[in-house]
């Protein structure tokens, strides 16, 4: 087969899992196959440097990186390659410089870890520049194509529910609506799973419009029941009762989703005179210790992105699908959102079980 260079990058949004991956390709790699492996710092910008800044990687440099939280290489989820911000504000196309790196590293090909936004710029640039390009999925939103499962979303979802078990006693103690606000750009997966794991009383996600009439109704119910308080779990990217969604400036100048919880705290407590409190997780979700789930997911993923290395297979990349890793083209994976189903399984169970899902 002959000896490879391999590159690995990380891009996007950091979350648990991503070391797993890392320390996963390096052993498959270099132990199975005696390739030279990579880690290129600070995703793409990295490869942008001159010369580009990264590190060898070998068994001994990633054997403790299994429990580790973030990435050890570093990553970013600013700066279109296409359009590069410059310190004057105009916008330069950096692609050639990304790609000259690449081949300047004498690559045999690219392992991108990324979500759907960084698989299709990836692909991209490996399309102008012949990368050899495999992608890993990773997102705590689950919401790339073609796959049951990204990297982080059951971290994600375990950090979600244990704050909801947290809440259930401060709620009952005061007697009063206890609003968890968790992350989805667009999607509402970690909202109904981690609602429906952690007990949530109230689920509100994008995908299913609701009223706050259908909520307070809930609320009311609970109430005459001589249940003295309620759990709502919602997601970042609900809207508000006139369909826009809740966004907030921030010092650089980029608008970001939030406060979603903190609007439906008010609109409850006019409407209910629920006395309610807002939790919202953040990025906490996103850090901490990968779940077991993770690390196992992260390790699959890692040892068949090598392998497809050695096929000789390119432009894919690695999925979950009924229990077992499968390669489909990037193109169908970043062509695909997986947003929730409203006729999804995990909707209908929380139906079953009496949780409100607003409408």
């Amino acid at each position: 087969m002959g000896q490879k260079r391999i590159g690995i990058l990380t891009s996007g949004g950091d979350c648990a899992g991503l070391n797993a991956v890392i320390r996963a390709v390096v052993h498959r790699a270099v132990g199975t196959y005696d390739w030279e492996v990579l880690g290129i710092c600070r995703s793409t910008l990295g490869l942008m440097s001159s010369p580009p800044e990264v590190i060898n990687l070998d068994i001994d440099k990633v054997d403790r990186l299994l429990t580790m939280g973030g990435t050890v290489l570093g990553t970013t989820n600013k700066g279109d390659p296409f359009a590069f911000p410059l310190e004057d504000g105009s916008l330069r196309d950096r692609s050639e410089e990304i790609i000259s790196g690449y081949h300047q590293l004498g690559l045999s090909a690219l392992i991108g870890i990324g979500g759907d936004g960084s698989l299709a710029l990836l692909r991209r640039l490996a399309n102008q520049g012949g990368i050899n390009l495999v992608g890993i999925p990773k997102t705590i939103d689950n919401d790339v194509g073609c796959t049951e499962r990204s990297i982080g979303f059951d971290t994600a979802v375990n950090i979600a529910t244990e704050a909801l078990d947290r809440l259930h006693f401060t709620a009952a103690s005061h007697s009063r609506v206890m609003i968890l606000e968790v992350m989805g750009r667009d999607a509402g997966h970690i909202a109904l799973n981690a609602g429906i794991a952690g007990g949530a009383d109230i689920i509100l996600i994008p995908e299913i419009p609701y009223t706050l009439e259908k909520v307070c109704d809930k609320i009311r119910d609970r109430q005459s029941k001589g249940k003295n308080f309620s759990i709502v779990i919602v997601s970042e990217a609900v809207c508000t009762l006139e369909g826009n969604p809740v966004k907030n400036m921030d010092r650089f100048g980029e608008c970001r989703l939030g406060g979603i919880g903190q609007y439906l705290a008010e609109q409850i407590s006019i409407s209910s005179g629920a006395e309610t409190r807002v939790t919202v997780l953040g990025h906490v979700q996103r850090g901490g210790i990968p779940s077991s789930l993770d690390r196992l997911l992260g390790t699959a993923f890692g040892v068949a992105a090598v392998d497809l290395i050695a096929d000789g297979k390119y432009d894919q990349v690695v999925t979950w699908q009924n229990r077992e890793v499968v390669s489909v083209p990037i193109a169908e994976a970043i062509g695909q959102y997986r947003a929730v189903d409203p006729n999804d399984t995990l909707v209908k169970t929380a139906r079953g079980l009496g949780i409100c899902l607003g409408d």
